[in-house]
């Protein structure tokens, strides 16, 4: 009865009896040669991309974190050689990224892993040799190969010509343009009526609504050859790939309308807040610095010279310490609610292991710890978010300040702005990021720039950005902001340089 069955079945789907039946069907190649533990394999919606990644020759992808991405396209990569290796076809392939540490930690580690897992008696080869066949950022069999190229260098991917070609654009949302445009040659010679095929796929979390990955979503004109795909929340959570616990806990904790909720977890591109302080991606560029300086172990780390201080003011809140190094924030440290004395133990612990004498900068409401750290000789000043005086301006001396709260906050805006110049590093932090994003703005009455108040934080999102201010405070102990404004300002808005244009979403 049995062999009657596994007869039946394969007459209505017979089985592909080598490698060169998976050449048009990277869906098929997924789920038949790779060894996949009982209840696991491919989601629905990777199947279904990749059957449109063949059908329209170039894919775009956005969705929230976790969906997959550098998983389905290490299978791409796997699938594409292999499969016209055994053709003996001219092949050749590239992968690029917004940050050469997405190829180096992410997607080729991605690419070995499943290669352990191949079912290397399915395809009728061997594994790869190590090393030779693959290496740690390149798959060269004897046809061709699949390399990492770094996307501001387009013409490593400019000169890429084979019979079969094939680019991976991992974590696209930053990706210049010019890279983008790089691909465009190889799919000039391909197509139904010619020999050659070209592939490309670019997956990402949406970012700013800008750029190139953000004009394919919009279906701008010129770029209707891609198909561009939307992989929702509510298809990750029936996959099993995102936790609807943890989804709602970032929506409480980031808000639903905020930049940073609709890019990371609903997958989808936000309009720019206009009366926001930072744009998340300053930040972002921040914490992408972060990781590439922990990955290189930190080299020529400044010493500590400053630890910004936001004591808990509640039970549920946490102290912050927000350790600074010259522009990198390297640590942050939480520590529950305790009295005053247990807090100021825990900052002059940090402060005694430095190698100079670095300075607390402590929320001045805390005022007991301040004279506490005062009295044990620490280095100490106080963050007295309404105080103000002349000399509060934003860098470019044109934006007047209502307060030193606004002063502040603002002053880390100038800094982690990337036209200014500076290399703020930030962790890689969740909760920072949130807070860093969450203050709004808007022009006081005085005609200056007025901060959103921690309190009205907390009644709008039912959280405070302790996180966020540590750091605010710790960057604030060495600013240097503009003295002066200029004595007239005609014909243009002083508002001009921190309008923030309006685009809508997709």
């Amino acid at each position: 009865m049995v062999k009657d069955l596994d007869l039946a079945a394969d007459l209505l789907d017979p089985p592909k009896s080598t490698i060169g039946g998976y050449f048009d069907d990277p869906g098929g190649f997924v789920q038949d040669c790779i060894l996949w533990p009982p209840g696991q394999g491919p989601t629905d919606y990777q199947l279904e991309n990749l059957g449109e990644f063949v059908r329209y020759g170039s894919l775009a992808e956005r969705g929230p974190h976790g969906l997959g991405k550098s998983a389905k396209n290490a299978w791409v990569i796997l699938w594409f050689a292999l499969t016209r290796e055994a053709a003996a076809k001219d092949w050749k392939g590239a992968s690029t990224a917004s940050a050469w540490r997405q190829l180096e930690m992410y997607l080729w580690p991605e690419v070995h892993k499943w290669a352990r897992r191949l079912d290397w008696k399915r395809l009728g080869r061997p594994p790869f040799v190590p090393g030779i066949e693959l290496m740690k950022m390149e798959l060269r069999l004897a046809h061709g190969l699949f390399f990492a190229a770094a996307c501001e260098d387009p013409a490593k991917i400019e000169g890429l010509h084979a019979d079969e070609v094939c680019f991976i654009y991992d974590e696209a949302k930053t990706i210049p343009d010019g890279t983008f445009d790089a691909t465009e040659g190889a799919f000039m010679g391909a197509g139904e009526d010619t020999e050659m095929n070209a592939f490309r796929i670019a997956s990402s979390t949406p970012g700013e609504p800008v750029g190139r990955f953000f004009d394919i979503h919009s279906r701008k004109a010129g770029l209707e050859d891609w198909c561009a795909k939307h992989v929702t929340l509510e298809d990750t959570i029936r996959a099993g790939r995102v936790s609807r616990r943890k989804a709602d806990q970032l929506k409480r904790q980031w808000g639903a309308d905020s930049a940073l909720y609709i890019n990371r977890v609903e997958g989808n591109f936000a309009s720019r807040e206009e009366d926001g302080v930072i744009p998340l991606r300053w930040v972002e560029i921040a914490v992408e610095r972060w990781q590439e300086m922990d990955a290189a172990g930190w080299p020529d780390l400044p010493p500590l010279q400053a630890v910004g201080v936001d004591v808990a003011t509640t039970g549920k809140d946490k102290t912050i310490l927000a350790l600074r190094h010259g522009e990198v924030i390297r640590e942050l440290r939480r520590l529950p609610k305790q009295d005053e004395m247990a807090t100021t133990g825990a900052v002059m612990s940090v402060l005694r292991s430095a190698e100079h004498r670095p300075v607390a900068m402590v929320d001045f409401f805390a005022a007991g710890v301040i004279s506490r750290l005062q009295e044990q000789g620490a280095n100490v000043a106080a963050f007295n978010h309404s105080h103000h005086d002349s000399s509060m301006f934003d860098v470019s001396g044109q934006i007047e300040m209502l307060n030193q709260r606004a002063a502040a906050w603002w002053y880390l805006r100038d800094i982690l702005n990337p036209e200014n110049g500076h290399a703020v590093a930030l962790p890689p932090d969740d909760k920072l990021l949130g807070d860093l994003v969450t203050p709004r703005y808007q022009e006081h009455s005085s005609g200056r720039v007025k901060v959103e108040l921690k309190d009205d934080i907390r009644k709008r999102l039912g959280r405070s950005t302790d996180d966020g201010d540590a750091v605010v405070y710790a960057f604030w102990s060495g600013a240097r902001v503009a003295h002066h404004a200029p004595p007239l300002l005609t014909g243009k808005s002083r508002w001009a340089p921190v309008r923030q244009s309006i685009t809508a979403g997709v």
